[in-house]
């Protein structure tokens, strides 16, 4: 089911990169490793990827400055690994355009299903049927059929993520949604952790979207209820 799927590991433990390469070939995707962020990027240079599996903690440079440059040049869904007790380069991986973490040490099945997660929220190549279809947000203006987001004649990128909550807040413009709703739909945990997570990507969102993301128009917070997109009149 998963043949066509291009995966990228990118560790700089031998053995992890090994079993990782190993566990998800079986489960059906297809493979490249790389030990660090240079090799990554020369293998970027000549290949596409459909999911990134990125460590932090890599010698020379590492995985969230390496997420934060890939970011200003593809919209590949990219997957963080961190050691448990860093808090700190989690939220940094997520402000970076990381679209979801996962702390060490982790079951292999557990990554499975957050890669599977991930790629379920990747906009469909089949448009939606909505009745309204594009939604106005001051200079930005978003396409709900295809998923995409423009400002003016430029196409805006956005993570795999970002589009998720798109679609999420496309689908009820006008009405709250609630973190609770937000965490569930994006395929995670539950818990204050993960909550925090959505907040962070609220917050990257914003900044495509707002003129001033520190005091939203558009992408409003709703007290007490959570978030809430609130387009132009049509």
């Amino acid at each position: 089911m998963n043949d066509s799927i291009h995966l990228l590991i990118v560790d700089d433990d031998e053995r992890i990169r090994g079993l990782l390469r190993t566990y998800l070939m079986r489960a059906g995707f297809l493979v490249t490793v790389a030990r660090d962020a240079a090799h990554a990027r020369r293998v970027l240079s000549g290949l596409e990827f459909d999911l990134i599996v990125l460590d932090v903690m890599m010698p020379g440079e590492d995985g969230v400055s390496l997420c934060r440059d890939l970011r200003r040049r593809i919209g590949t869904p990219i997957l963080m690994l961190t050691a448990r007790s860093e808090t700190d380069a989690r939220i940094a991986g997520l402000e970076a355009g990381a679209d979801d973490y996962l702390a060490k040490p982790f079951e292999p099945k557990e990554l499975l299903l957050r890669i599977n997660a991930i790629l379920r929220r990747v906009p469909s190549s089949e448009p939606a049927q909505v009745v309204v279809k594009v939604l106005h947000l001051g200079p930005v203006r978003y396409d709900i059929a295809r998923g995409e987001m423009w400002a003016g004649e430029d196409l805006v990128r956005l993570t795999a993520t970002e589009s998720q909550l798109m679609r999420i807040f496309s689908a009820r413009p006008g009405e709250p949604v609630t973190r609770t709703y937000l965490v569930e739909e994006l395929g995670r945990g539950g818990g204050q952790a993960q909550e925090r997570a959505v907040d962070v990507q609220i917050t990257r969102l914003r900044r495509k979207i707002e003129a001033d993301p520190r005091q939203p128009r558009y992408l409003q917070t709703v007290r007490g209820s959570g978030y809430m997109l609130a387009p132009d009149p049509a």
